[in-house]
């Protein structure tokens, strides 16, 4: 038609972010219930607001965090 594949559209680009997206935010949750337990709605909701970059540096700060109060201080760090 236009010689643009579906891979070259700007639709198919922002399923393919949205869909990354979702699998990290989906595996940052998981990494935490199993380190602290169950996370409250609200955390899953804050979490799931973040955009990609911000969720990916949260993959790695969780390591370093011993209590769920160090995932509401770097929350709030980065959210206000």
């Amino acid at each position: 038609m236009l010689g643009i594949t579906l891979k070259q559209t700007r639709v198919h680009r922002e399923i393919k972010e949205e869909g990354r997206e979702e699998a990290t935010v989906n595996l940052v949750v998981r990494l935490l219930t199993k380190q602290f337990g169950e996370i409250s709605e609200e955390m899953r909701q804050r979490i799931s607001g973040l955009p990609l970059s911000v969720l990916e540096d949260l993959s790695e700060a969780l390591l370093d965090f011993t209590s769920i109060t160090n995932l509401q201080a770097w929350l709030e760090a980065r959210t206000n």
